[in-house]
């Protein structure tokens, strides 16, 4: 009779197994169902497949890790497939009486499958309220009172469950996601032309660019001022924080001026008589711009060639060096290559990974690397794309065709190919002119329906799962 392995040495061999060879395991006799159903080897199933699945950034709750694994491969199984009643929920949610001008989430965007995961976003709109939605049930949570001017923007921080928007006339306040009260608020003389939140290690904050060319940055949730920078003089400035919040990129839109990057720390710690610390890029006319999400301070900025006669994208590293006058902020340029003259100048842009590129021109979304080779080109849509939204594993499209396109990354390839999955459709053409917006988290979407009457609706579609069935783990 030969020897049995014993519970170690079972583990050492089954740490080898992907998820459905564990699940064949399961089923030979009840040691092998023990050792197969192993914290650790399931833990370790989870990292390896989602990188950003680590215990600090998500929340089993009553959950085992095995659980969490089943789950989370149904879910994307069925967001990949797209089958309407089967695999979404999809409703249309009304509210507002004017036009949604923006969205965003104030749910946390992490996987959740302990029965607590719920999925909230916040709207403005220019009826001058600002509202929180369910997206799960379809229904309004709050909304504010009508407010003096209609508001153009609006930014959430989900761990602090706080939304932050801004009017038309340049009025910034702090509203508690949870119900709704006014927390704050902190007045510019000009109206606001860009707003980030920024999740800092020193704390919150956030960055306000005003029309007339300066840069504020408040603190969160009280908006008290840190510093007031001077950027770009009378000229409205675009801002796009750096993945970890570290950096921050400043530009105005085809103009001589060259766009500038601030080491943010020096913002919220600003010296007397000192400016912050910066650095202005050597390119010109500069259109669109993005961060490579895996990376912690690479920027890829859509500009002008030398003779203004072609579009390039520049990619850079950044990094600090200490010198004796201060901290210098030091720019290394990594790659640069030519868009194709056939080409439409891109209205969105959108980074992957650390070395993807997604551009939308019209209705077309196209996928290069920084070094300038074409991935592939997707022409779903029969009329121009609005947004874009692009995540770890999908990204979405919404147009004017009255359509969201989904796409799925494959990312066992280097680089990961991008799949075009299914369409999800919205309203009645007879009553609708189009999505202007997307976004999404982890178990849904949400798009901005324009409705011909001058409104908007929301249009959500909510992910399904069975608790993890061992159909979807392939």
């Amino acid at each position: 009779m030969e020897p049995k392995l014993g519970f170690h040495e079972l583990l050492h061999v089954f740490s080898f197994l992907e998820a459905r060879d564990l699940l064949c395991a399961a089923q030979v006799d009840k040691v092998w169902n023990e050792v197969s159903g192993t914290k650790e080897l399931w833990r370790q199933l989870c990292l390896r497949r989602w990188s950003s699945c680590k215990t600090s950034q998500m929340t089993l709750g009553t959950q085992t890790w095995k659980e969490y694994y089943l789950c989370r491969s149904e879910l994307e199984f069925r967001m990949e497939c797209g089958r309407p009643e089967k695999d979404f929920i999809c409703k249309a949610i009304a509210g507002h009486t004017g036009e949604i001008d923006e969205l965003a989430y104030i749910s946390t965007k992490e996987c959740r499958f302990d029965g607590q995961e719920k999925s909230m976003v916040c709207t403005v709109s220019s009826d001058s309220t600002v509202r929180a939605w369910d997206v799960q049930e379809g229904t309004e949570i709050w909304s504010s009172p009508l407010q003096p001017a209609a508001l153009v923007n609006v930014v959430t921080f989900p761990r602090l469950q706080l939304a932050i928007t801004v009017d038309e006339r340049g009025l910034i306040k702090v509203w508690g996601a949870e119900n709704g009260w006014e927390q704050a608020s902190f007045r510019l003389p000009t109206f606001s032309s860009a707003l980030q939140a920024c999740e800092h290690p020193e704390g919150p904050f956030l960055l306000v660019a005003c029309a007339e060319g300066f840069l504020y940055a408040l603190t969160v949730p009280q908006l008290q001022l840190r510093s007031r920078t001077r950027v770009f003089p009378s000229s409205p400035t675009s801002l796009l924080c750096s993945p970890d919040c570290q950096w921050v990129f400043a530009s105005t839109q085809n103009s001589d001026l060259g766009p500038k990057v601030f080491h943010t720390r020096s913002l919220l710690c600003l010296v007397e008589d000192e400016p912050p610390v910066s650095a202005t890029l050597p390119i010109w006319l500069t259109s669109r711009a993005c961060w490579a999400p895996d990376e912690t301070a690479r920027l890829m900025v859509t500009h002008r060639n030398d003779n203004g006669t072609q579009l390039v994208i520049t990619t850079y590293e950044l990094r600090t060096k200490q010198s004796r006058e201060g901290v210098d902020v030091v720019v290394q340029q990594m790659a640069s290559f030519l868009l194709p003259n056939s080409m439409i100048p891109p209205h969105l842009m959108k980074g992957h990974g650390s070395q993807v590129i997604l551009l939308v021109s019209g209705s077309e979304l196209a996928l290069f690397t920084i070094h300038g080779v074409q991935l592939a080109a997707f022409q779903d849509h029969q009329r121009p794309i609005t947004s874009m939204w692009v995540d770890q594993s999908r990204v979405i499209t919404a147009s004017f065709d009255l359509s969201l396109r989904v796409y799925v990354w494959n990312k066992e390839t280097k680089p990961p190919v991008l799949k075009s999955c299914y369409h999800l459709l919205g309203g009645s053409h007879r009553w609708a002119r189009g999505f202007t917006h997307v976004e999404g988290d982890s178990m849904s979407i949400v798009g901005v329906e324009a409705r011909n009457i001058g409104t908007s609706v929301l249009r959500s579609y909510c992910f399904q799962v069975q608790r993890g069935s061992d159909d979807c783990i392939s």
